[in-house]
């Protein structure tokens, strides 16, 4: 799923880097750069955390002309007063003023490195608003961000995450064996994907999956033990044979009447049964009216 995500065309998705202090996902992040200009998207980039040189190490070198990197790295706040863009200037209006100076004739790939520094600047809710609005704005073909989760509390990495289309979470692989992803990804209809993963990172930032992780608390199962039946050894039979089981279909259930009882009781004929009564000698009989001594 992880070559997917990282292949994936689909307009208006929002995909979503999650790493922490043990492992670096910029690598990763990278190579989703790459694969977006092998495709011949037009990429631009809000750098805060490397410089351009750095970022631009290991890239197609055949595709720079569709690389635009906006320098945040050298002056992120601004106090110089001449940065080409600095984290203030995360807003609708100077991210569409940037997009707007290079000229291009289809929709764009935007890429934030990293979501961190603009969020440790900005208020959360504000910046879910943003991302959205990005989302369905119609000049940014898709959206790509890196998140340091270790640096936020947990409600605000979770509202970041429920806003993307796909969340990749990496950490360190076991013995030093590449490393581990898991992936989850929503698709249009709503329903949600998950899978782990064991990838590496080749020098042409190309990605290789190694393996796939069973899930946790699953077992795998052994096709050569047979299922133990519980009802082996009881003294009394907990099945029904098809004799039994045809007969208890056909009787009939208690108070459930059918259509000719139901005619009969509905539509009662003329020799219906009457109820007589005669009484005996030994029975206390009195012509009186019982209830004479009332004042009724």
């Amino acid at each position: 799923m992880l070559l997917e995500v990282l292949q994936g065309t689909e307009a208006g998705g929002f995909i979503l880097i999650q790493d922490s202090v043990n492992y670096c996902g910029r690598h990763l992040l990278k190579s989703c750069i790459n694969t977006a200009l092998k495709r011949e998207e037009v990429v631009h980039v809000l750098g805060f955390e490397v410089s351009q040189e750095e970022l631009n190490d290991g890239l197609d070198k055949t595709s720079a002309q569709r690389l635009h990197f906006h320098n945040a790295y050298s002056d992120p706040l601004g106090w110089t007063g001449n940065s080409p863009f600095t984290v203030h200037q995360f807003t609708l209006e100077d991210i569409g003023t940037l997009l707007k100076q290079t000229p291009q004739a289809k929709a764009v790939t935007l890429v934030i490195d990293s979501l961190s520094w603009i969020l440790r600047h900005h208020d959360p809710a504000a910046i879910c608003q943003k991302l959205q609005a990005l989302k369905k704005g119609g000049v940014v073909r898709a959206v790509i961000g890196l998140l340091h989760s270790d640096l936020h509390q947990r409600g605000t990495v979770g509202s970041i995450c429920h806003l993307a289309t796909s969340v990749i979470t990496v950490a360190p692989g076991t013995r030093g064996l590449g490393a581990f992803a898991k992936i989850t990804r929503r698709t249009k209809s709503g329903k949600l994907m998950q899978d782990e993963e064991i990838f590496s990172i080749n020098e042409d930032l190309t990605v290789t999956i190694q393996s796939k992780r069973s899930h946790p608390g699953s077992t795998p199962m052994n096709t050569d033990e047979s299922e133990v039946d519980p009802t082996a050894n009881l003294t009394f039979n907990l099945r029904l044979s098809d004799t039994q089981r045809e007969a208890k279909e056909k009787l009939p259930l208690p108070f459930v009447f059918s259509k000719e009882k139901k005619s009969a009781l509905l539509h009662p004929g003329t020799g219906s049964g009457r109820i007589l009564y005669e009484p005996d000698a030994n029975d206390d009989y009195d012509q009186e009216d019982p209830d004479d001594d009332l004042d009724v």
